[in-house]
Parts: C-alpha cells; structure tokens; sequence
C-alpha cells in the first residue's frame, strides 16, 4: 500500500541553504520510489488555519518512506531545512486498493455506548 510523507511548512525568508535542500531533495528520496505529489503549489484554506506550505512525497510503500527517512544522503540535507523552517512533518499510510470505509464505520458504530 503506498505511503506518504506530508510537511506543514511554515513560512521562511529566501536562504542559499534551503534552495540548495531543493535542489538535492529529488536525488535523496527517487532510489526509494519516492516522487513528489505536492510541491510548491497554492492552497486554499478551506476551514481553520494553515499557514505556510504543503509538501508531499509518495512512496511505494511505509518501508521505502521509512528507509528513504533514514538515509545517510537525506540525513546530510535535512540540517539545510532544519536551520531555517519551521514544520511538522509525518509518514502516513495510504489506503489498499479497493478501500471500503464501511468497516471503520462499523468499528466505530460497535465503540459507541449502548443507548
């Protein structure tokens, strides 16, 4: 099942550091079939807040996200960011094929109290 890794990006003042983050992010995560599905796109905020950017990578699946993470060549960039954005950053599973969300329902309507 595939999975993504999604930023919530905070807003940051131009630096050579992070055009250089770009310029090698590509490289760190495409030996582990990672592409990007959002980058550098406008939103708009539908309810609540959201300030600054969305970023988000698809992966094959949770181990190659996972190992692509850990790699010795995203290790060596990460700092880049890191020094000059603020965010939030998580790897999240996406769905099988053939998706049903009755079953969460199900589950869901079986933990409500009797009533």
């Amino acid at each position: 099942m595939p999975a993504y890794v999604i930023a919530h990006l905070r807003e940051a003042p131009p630096h050579p550091d992070i055009a250089e983050y770009i310029e090698r992010l590509p490289a760190t995560f495409e030996p582990y079939g990672g592409s990007y599905l959002v980058h550098a796109a406008q939103h708009e905020i539908k309810e609540g807040s959201w300030p600054g950017h969305v970023v988000m990578i698809g992966f094959p699946g949770a181990a190659e996200a996972q190992a692509w993470w850990d790699s010795p060549a995203y290790r060596e960039i990460a700092p880049l960011r890191r020094r000059h954005i603020e965010g939030d950053i998580i790897l999240v599973d996406g769905v099988p094929e053939g998706y049903d969300p009755a079953a969460t329902v199900r589950a869901m309507r079986d933990a409500l109290p009797a009533g």
